[in-house]
């Protein structure tokens, strides 16, 4: 099988760029510079929980939109069109994983493996701040009965997070969109009517949060949304199989929002980007989690 075309560069230069200087903004500025999208990992369904993926996550990956313009975009769409010759595929976790669709030349393995390397590129490449929940359902069930949503329960925990993660950027006081993928028409309006509840008021402070829902079909394409989609994932596997050889999440660590700014990144994320719920009681390293332990192959998910 021979090697999609790869004429484009992912990056113009190695440079990193500065995401966060220091601009004169207008005074009567309404938009903070940040943008977020969300995506999420299993169903939020406490009544049937399956086994090999007890948990539901749900993360946010908030971009800053001139690193976001400038530097993900061009080289996601460059990506597109070297493997595919046109910038219209979707990049969806599930189908990359069982190399279906648009993705099934993936089944040769040396393509495969340079396809992912170059994802990963992208990824680590990618100044986003990550903050994720990670509910345990069966934990939750026996806290809360099932008739709890987790999704809800996550997007309480996370938007305060992003509050708390706009606040020391000084754009708290600024309109932030959070993007979310439409999932149907009536799951999209019990989300706005929680996200605006929560908005409202209804959280830790009390306090109104200046952050706008939109919904989005994923045949939007939007780049942000498909690396979201690639994130939601792995932190659930890792929370599931804390032992299993992870590298999806060994290098979505470095992105979570932490505690000390850059220089604790990677290390001091538990509870501030990284929420685990309902918390979860002392115990020593090697004690197993408390959700239930898998059953089938992890690939089967």
């Amino acid at each position: 099988m021979s090697t999609p075309g790869t004429q484009y560069a992912l990056f113009e230069s190695a440079e990193p760029m500065p995401v966060e200087q220091q601009v004169v903004a207008p005074a009567d500025r309404r938009f903070s510079d940040y943008v977020v999208y969300v995506d999420e990992s299993g169903d939020h369904s406490l009544a049937s929980i399956d086994p090999d993926y007890p948990v539901f996550v749900l993360a946010l990956c908030i971009f800053h939109k001139r690193h976001y313009s400038e530097k993900i975009i061009p080289a996601v769409e460059k990506l597109k069109f070297n493997y595919f010759g046109h910038d219209s595929v979707v990049l969806h976790e599930n189908e990359i994983r069982k190399q279906k669709g648009d993705f099934a030349f993936l089944s040769h393995l040396p393509t495969r493996k340079e396809f992912l390397g170059r994802l990963s590129s992208i990824m680590d490449a990618s100044n986003f701040i990550l903050i994720a929940c990670v509910v345990d359902k069966v934990r939750l069930s026996r806290s809360a009965g099932v008739a709890s949503n987790p999704y809800h329960v996550a997007l309480g925990i996370c938007l305060e997070a992003l509050r708390n993660f706009l606040a020391e950027k000084k754009q708290d006081q600024l309109k932030t969109h959070v993007v979310v993928e439409c999932r149907g028409k009536r799951e999209d309006s019990e989300l706005e009517l929680e996200f605006r509840r929560i908005c409202d008021g209804d959280n830790p402070g009390n306090k109104h949060l200046p952050f706008d829902i939109v919904f989005a079909d994923k045949k939007t394409n939007l780049a942000g949304l498909q690396l979201a989609d690639l994130v939601a994932r792995p932190l659930g596997l890792n929370y599931i199989r804390p032992g299993q050889v992870n590298q999806a999440f060994d290098l979505l660590k470095r992105k979570f929002y932490c505690d000390g700014g850059r220089d604790h990144v990677g290390v001091s994320y538990d509870n501030v980007g990284l929420i685990i719920y309902p918390p979860q009681k002392a115990k020593s390293p090697d004690e197993p989690t408390e959700a239930v332990a898998p059953t089938g192959n992890p690939q089967s998910t």
